[in-house]
């Protein structure tokens, strides 16, 4: 902490993080203080140390996949397919159609589980324990979905090149429905404790105001975006795995505002669950993973009764595959915003450079911008709203 003078006002600097709960994860403030009031807000990053865009250089595309779990490690799932989508889109391959409906499904139980942490962190934040717990109840179910797929409560990777890693377990859509069937109740329980909350609303509504322009010249994406007006979702706009075919509507307010990323982030997870029904009713039968015969995997019930398939599966998992040449971009709409990766192909196994669009760490820009003429406690707030994480930001 330093103190400086400026025109008969004595300014305090205090660092706020990185160890501190409220910066959700290892972000260090700077902040520059008159009083309580805050002048300036500098975020700090690199307290991480992941490295993550330059380790995807050094392996193979396959085995890249286990990398971008631990991005954001709320919603694993939105990475896996905003890398893979890439990744397909440079191989010119595409996932089956069930393959691709059990993705949306998947993405869309993977919003709500992200929301749910963004919704029990930040109202914790706030003073809010009842519904961190409540919120976390909710999470845990999504939780042992994710384990019953893939035998891993968070970093799945599951969702790979030309499909899925396996198809769903038996019983799976029937767990899957009913959460769907008894979440609009529990959402009900999170907006009565909060939207009834005087304390919450007065430390939510017209803190951290973000203009539509502001929002756009800083490129800010997702539901800290469209709680300024700025009416954009690539599942929308620019959709993949048939998210065309659904019927859903994207929530957009204009108050910009704490409380109304709150809102935006409440419809969406009422969105979500929209898409997942609309998804178990389309679910086909099929396979759930594309068979060329170079790029993708084979099936390990072929590995077991094919001496061919065995010699692939060793190939493919050892020396990987020679990728085409060229550039790719591809972005999917995550629970934070765009999530976008523009891979450079030279024809070799690995890729010669991978660049991450991640929205947390756009999102995180515009705080210097809004943070000052606030409190010191507003700070905790605004952050929270923003949802972001740092093993996004520190890659």
């Amino acid at each position: 902490m330093a103190e400086t003078k400026t025109d008969n006002t004595r300014l305090m600097t205090v660092n706020m993080g990185p160890q501190h709960p409220a910066t959700h994860g290892v972000l260090r403030i700077v902040l520059e203080l008159d009083g309580e009031t805050i002048i300036s807000a500098t975020p700090h990053l690199g307290y991480l140390h992941t490295g993550i865009e330059k380790h995807s250089e050094t392996k193979t595309y396959y085995k890249n996949i286990v990398q971008y779990d631990r991005m954001d490690y709320l919603a694993p799932m939105m990475n896996n397919m905003a890398y893979v989508g890439a990744v397909e889109k440079l191989l010119n391959i595409e996932a089956p159609p069930r393959a691709q409906v059990i993705r949306v499904l998947m993405l869309e139980m993977t919003r709500i589980k992200s929301h749910l942490v963004w919704l029990a962190s930040a109202a914790l934040d706030l003073g809010a324990m009842t519904v961190f717990l409540y919120c976390f109840r909710e999470r845990e179910a999504i939780t042992k979905m994710y384990e019953a797929l893939s035998g891993a409560r968070m970093m799945s990777s599951w969702i790979c090149p030309g499909g899925l890693r396996g198809d769903l377990p038996d019983g799976f859509e029937q767990m899957v429905r009913s959460f769907l069937d008894e979440f609009p109740d529990r959402l009900a329980e999170y907006r009565g404790l909060l939207e009834k909350n005087p304390i919450f609303m007065k430390r939510t509504k017209e803190i951290g105001y973000i203009s539509k322009e502001e929002a756009i010249a800083y490129s800010i994406t997702g539901p800290s975006a469209r709680a300024s007006g700025v009416n954009v979702d690539i599942r929308r706009d620019n959709p993949h795995d048939g998210y065309e075919n659904y019927q859903f509507n994207v929530p957009v307010r204009t108050e910009g505002d704490v409380y109304a990323r709150y809102l935006v982030r409440i419809e969406e997870m009422i969105q979500a669950r929209k898409i997942a029904l609309q998804a178990l009713e389309k679910l086909p039968k099929g396979p759930v993973r594309s068979d060329h015969p170079v790029y993708v995997a084979p099936d390990r019930e072929d590995i077991h009764q094919n001496m061919e398939a065995l010699i692939r599966h060793f190939k493919f998992f050892t020396s990987g595959f020679n990728a085409p040449k060229g550039e790719v971009y591809f972005s999917t709409e995550t629970g934070k915003g765009e999530m976008g990766f523009y891979i450079v192909s030279t024809g070799e196994a690995n890729p010669y450079r991978v660049k991450i669009r991640a929205p947390s760490f756009v999102n995180l820009s515009i705080m210097s911008r809004i943070a000052p003429g606030h409190m010191v406690s507003d700070i905790v707030a605004i952050i929270g709203s923003l949802d972001i994480v740092l093993g996004e930001i520190d890659r």
